[in-house]
């Protein structure tokens, strides 16, 4: 069962998944915001708004349908919602099976999807205001090869 989470408070990246029993791997991917500091007028911040109750249940569809798609042993995706600098981490996605091929394609389309179905409003600080972030259609190609 792949547990879900979100919340305002920094993610706790300690282990997440327990070992043994019939797991074979564990693939894990965490997400940080990125500063952009090389750029002109570099990021200050990312907020991220949503509505919990719709938020919630879209994870937990997009949890089920991994579920439904591999043979998950164990699974954690947390994300995180508010304000976040620079170099803080903003989704973490944990996969556990009992074998590799199937928790590397797992998490890969948990966070294709996520980035693509979760509804997530995120808006970026800059030096010279804050704006919202559109969608990507890099984004929407990768989670398109899920469909």
């Amino acid at each position: 069962m792949i547990l879900v989470r979100v919340q305002a408070e920094p993610l706790d990246l300690a282990p997440l998944l327990p070992e043994g029993g019939d797991t074979g791997a564990v693939v894990t991917f965490t997400g940080f915001v990125r500063g952009d500091a090389n750029e002109l007028g570099g990021l200050v911040s990312l907020t991220l708004d949503h509505y919990p109750a719709m938020t919630e249940r879209a994870l937990a569809a997009i949890a089920a349908e991994a579920e439904r798609r591999w043979p998950i042993l164990a699974g954690r995706v947390v994300h995180r919602v508010g304000r976040m600098l620079p170099g803080e981490a903003i989704v973490h996605v944990a996969v556990a099976s009992s074998h590799r091929a199937a928790a590397f394609a797992a998490a890969e389309f948990l966070m294709d999807w996520l980035k693509t179905k979760a509804p997530f409003w995120k808006a970026e600080e800059r030096a010279g205001g804050t704006t919202w972030v559109e969608a990507r259609a890099s984004d929407d190609l990768a989670a398109a090869r899920w469909e």
